[in-house]
C-alpha cells in the first residue's frame, strides 16, 4: 500500500495525490473527477501532477495501480508447479485475497474498477492483457499438470475460471458478504480461514474434473 512518511515531503505529496485521486476517480469517474479538486482534496499544488505523474491520465493510471502495491490480487503460480495441489490451492487463496485484509482502499479500488469497465479509458484492457491473462493461464497450467492432461481444453479453463471465480467474488460481492455473513471477512484470521475453505472446495472440484474426464474416458471406450 502507499504509505505516508512524515520525514519524506515528497513521498508524502505524491501519495497523497495518489489516494486522493483513488477516492475522487473512484466516486466521480476519470472524466467527472477533476485534477483541481483532487489537489485540493491532497492539499498539494497543480503543478505537482505534471511533476509526479505528467498528466491526469498518468495519475490515473498510478491511482488504479500502485493504492495495494504491484501484486493486488496477482500470484506468482509459477512457484508452487512442485507442490501437492491441495498446498499449491491454500498458498494461490491465500495470497490472492491478502488485500481483503488492507481495509477501505480495496473497496475504492473495486469501485474505481467498476468504472473503468463501465467508463473505459484502456487500463482495464492494460490489466487483463498484463496480470490477469498470464495468471489464469498459470493456474491453468497448475491444473493441467495435476491432471495429467496433454493441453490447455474449454474445460480446464472452465475449472480455472471456477477456481478464480470463488476468490474474485470476495472482492465484486464484499457488500452482499458482509450484509449476509457480517464475520466473513472482518478480521485477517478469518480471510485466512476462507482461504483454507476455498482450497478445500477447489480442491475438490480438480477431483471432480479427473472423475468426470475418466469416466468420459471409459464411456468412449
Amino acid at each position: 500500500m502507499v504509505k505516508n512518511d512524515g520525514n519524506n515531503t515528497t513521498h508524502d505529496a505524491r501519495s497523497r495525490l495518489v489516494l486522493a485521486a483513488l477516492r475522487l476517480f473512484a466516486q466521480k469517474g476519470y472524466e467527472g473527477a477533476t485534477t483541481r479538486e483532487i489537489c485540493e482534496a491532497a492539499d498539494a499544488n497543480i503543478s505537482a501532477i505534471r511533476y509526479y505523474f505528467g498528466d491526469k491520465a498518468g495519475l490515473y493510471r498510478a491511482a488504479f495501480n500502485e493504492p495495494l502495491g504491484e501484486k493486488c490480487c496477482q500470484v506468482d503460480m509459477e512457484t508452487y508447479g512442485a507442490l501437492p495441489l491441495a498446498e499449491a490451492l491454500n498458498r494461490f487463496f491465500k495470497e490472492f485475497l491478502e488485500p481483503l485484509k488492507m481495509g477501505e482502499d480495496i473497496n475504492l479500488l473495486m469501485k474505481l474498477r467498476f468504472r473503468e469497465m463501465t467508463e473505459p479509458t484502456g487500463v482495464w484492457q492494460q490489466e487483463i492483457d498484463a496480470e490477469i491473462k498470464p495468471q489464469h493461464m498459470a493456474l491453468a497450467n497448475l491444473l493441467k499438470q495435476h491432471l495429467r492432461l496433454p493441453g490447455i481444453d474449454p474445460d480446464l479453463h472452465r475449472l480455472t475460471f471456477a477456481v478464480i471465480g470463488m476468490a474474485i467474488h470476495f472482492y465484486v460481492g464484499q457488500e452482499a458478504i458482509t450484509s449476509i455473513s457480517p464475520d466473513m471477512l472482518n478480521n485477517a484470521a478469518a480471510i485466512d480461514t476462507l482461504a483454507e475453505r476455498l482450497a478445500g472446495f477447489a480442491t475438490a472440484m480438480v477431483a471432480a474434473e479427473a472423475q468426470r474426464r475418466e469416466r468420459e474416458q471409459h464411456e468412449t471406450l
